[in-house]
């Protein structure tokens, strides 16, 4: 179990970059009209709502990234607050602006993935010890 949870700290590490670089080009996009390779911008989303959507993921990654790199013992709980943020938007964006019946099974696999990792962090051996919780 403590390799898995090795492997899965590991896997966050990546899914962080993946976030920044993902929400860092959404703000390029937003604010310069550049399309950095494909369309990140949902034309569905009110300005206000993109503008949150973006700085929420970019803050995430940047969040995990460098409290797992600076070992900052308070990293689960600024994720545990960052991922009900991000529940709260997600449901705003499902259920006031996508019209797609897929977006449903998106939600809830969104939100299956912020409360496992968020347990994870809190919780996982492995992250209480790198945390120094």
């Amino acid at each position: 179990m403590v390799f898995a949870s090795k492997i899965y700290i590991i896997l966050l590490v990546i899914w962080s970059i993946v976030m920044t670089v993902w929400g860092l080009a959404g703000f390029l996009e937003y604010f310069t009209g550049i399309t950095p390779g494909l369309t990140l911008q949902n034309k569905a989303y009110p300005n206000g709502v993109q503008f949150v959507h973006w700085l929420l993921i970019s803050l995430t990654g940047i969040t995990f990234l460098l409290g797992y790199f600076m070992q900052w013992k308070f990293t689960p709980i600024a994720m545990c607050l960052l991922f009900s943020n991000l529940a709260l938007l997600c449901t705003i964006e499902t259920f006031d602006f996508m019209s797609e019946q897929w977006s449903i099974k998106a939600y809830l696999t969104e939100l299956v993935f912020y409360f496992g990792t968020a347990i994870f962090l809190m919780y996982a051996t492995v992250s209480k010890a790198h945390f120094h919780l």
